[in-house]
């Protein structure tokens, strides 16, 4: 399997994460690649008709796009055990806290981009601080349900720790933390992974 990903894609850094915790390393090749939604990569463009990564080649010549389709697949693959609860309310609570994450992702990403890429004079205010009041306010949320410090890896908690990464990365300055000692004590000590270690994107 080949997946098209990027250091700094807090969505590939999801799958990727997740194939290092399912042992699929030696399964799956990762492919960097770059691309922004102003300059879409023309190799990428012939695999994903989104041009976004992550996008997993799968053994049948098929394309996955979106993590979260991404992060199933791997979990369903024969001969791996998998992370995330099969049922009952705790895969429930799991994958609505990967959900959370994800939606901090989606906000952050789309700030990102709003702040990054547009000349100032073509920004608006208020949207970004809307846009950064979310963020907040779904932080507040994961304060609230911050998982036990001995909680292991699945799709939420893996979504949880890329989303705080990225926080991290690209917005330093929203100092995440201040107020939120459990979210921060979890995070420093699931941080410490193997799997988040050697997937932390660049500086």
């Amino acid at each position: 399997m080949k997946l098209w990903c990027s250091d700094t894609s807090p969505y590939a850094r999801k799958v990727r994460v997740l194939v290092r915790e399912l042992g699929l390393t030696d399964r799956v090749t990762e492919q960097p690649v770059a691309t922004t939604p102003i300059a879409p990569n023309a190799d990428l463009a012939k695999v994903s008709p989104l041009v976004r990564v992550p996008t997993l080649e799968t053994d049948e010549g098929e394309a996955l796009y979106d993590s979260r389709v991404i992060c199933e697949y791997l979990e369903s693959l024969d001969g791996v055990t998998p992370l995330t609860p099969a049922n009952g309310a705790a895969r429930w609570r799991d994958l609505r806290d990967a959900a959370l994450a994800e939606g901090i992702l989606d906000t952050a990403v789309g700030l990102r981009y709003e702040t990054g890429l547009k000349e100032a004079r073509f920004q608006d205010p208020n949207w970004i601080a809307a846009r950064r009041q979310r963020i907040l306010h779904a932080l507040d949320a994961m304060e609230s349900s911050a998982p036990d410090a001995e909680a292991g890896p699945s799709q939420g908690t893996i979504a949880w720790a890329a989303a705080l990464g990225y926080l991290d990365l690209r917005f330093p300055d929203m100092s995440w933390r201040e107020g939120r000692p459990k979210l921060a004590a979890w995070y420093e000590r699931f941080s410490q992974r193997p799997s988040l270690v050697e997937t932390e994107p660049p500086k």
